[in-house]
């Protein structure tokens, strides 16, 4: 008669079955598998089910004895809830050691605005710029990180939180590490940046608004996507049919004014970098 073998999580615990002819008996796990003969009777003895969730044959009257000690409590995580087994472990080395280790101090540069602002061109230009000054930059794209962590998420309202939520979660372990992390990301929401703001000790999230009129920003349409929102093949574009909610109180201003010089990337950038340099994160 040919067997099947079942795999159990612990080899060294019994099961109480229901007999496939009617009695009760308990079985031992032999090498971590208990082993059913299988036949009709097995598909016709409706009390027992193997669940393929848990792979733990179980029946309306069977129990696993050590079930009960192994099995972790989680909960959904929404919201504050965390699951229950989850605990923070410190580590020997801490944050200013790092920052020691680096000569600088970490924190994070979360470039903001519309689609075809310079966003990218300008973070590109920071990284490079501080590369020069023997700074370690990290940069998270909005476009790159799309490709890998946040490939799941649509342009849906609800995703774009989730996109920037991931991000600034992200960040703040490059911070932590003691490195200058550039996330350039549209990120179009207020509530959204001020929560990956809250992340941060307070001054190290350093929010640089791409001040460029959108009438700017459409005429370089770099992707061609504002003229494919305008004629309705794109829905929820922001600054098109979906809005952009400007920085209130950011730590820098990047303000387009027309001239080549003042607007070049290159000089954006050392703005910033005079920004760092007064706060002190280019110093160990």
């Amino acid at each position: 008669m040919e067997r099947l073998a079942i795999r159990a999580s612990r080899p060294s615990i019994f099961c109480s079955l229901p007999s496939l002819h009617g009695g009760s008996h308990r079985r031992p796990l032999r090498d971590g598998f208990l082993t059913l003969p299988t036949s009709s009777n097995a598909v016709d003895n409706p009390k027992l089910v193997v669940k393929t969730s848990s792979f733990h044959p179980v029946s309306a009257q069977a129990s696993l004895t050590a079930f009960s000690e192994t099995n972790v409590k989680e909960e959904r995580i929404n919201g504050d809830k965390k699951p229950e087994n989850i605990m923070w472990h410190e580590s020997s080395i801490c944050r200013c050691d790092r920052q020691q280790l680096l000569q600088q101090k970490g924190c994070v540069i979360w470039i903001t605005g519309l689609s075809g602002s310079g966003k990218s061109t300008v973070a590109c230009a920071l990284s490079k710029a501080l590369f020069e000054r023997g700074k370690l930059t990290y940069t998270l794209d909005g476009d790159n990180v799309r490709h890998g962590l946040n490939r799941d998420l649509t342009f849906k309202a609800e995703d774009r939180t989730e996109n920037i939520r991931r991000i600034g979660e992200v960040a703040k372990l490059f911070a932590d590490v003691g490195v200058i992390c550039i996330a350039s990301l549209i990120s179009p929401y207020r509530r959204d940046r001020d929560e990956c703001r809250s992340l941060l000790p307070e001054g190290d999230f350093v929010e640089v608004f791409m001040d460029v009129p959108l009438s700017v920003c459409e005429s370089r349409d770099p992707k061609g996507l504002y003229k494919l929102a305008r004629a309705g093949k794109i829905k929820g574009f922001t600054g098109i049919d979906d809005p952009y909610e400007a920085p209130l109180n950011c730590e820098v201003v990047l303000k387009h004014t027309g001239d080549d010089d003042s607007c070049s990337p290159r000089q954006m950038a050392e703005n910033i970098i005079s920004y760092l340099q007064d706060k002190g994160y280019l110093e160990g």
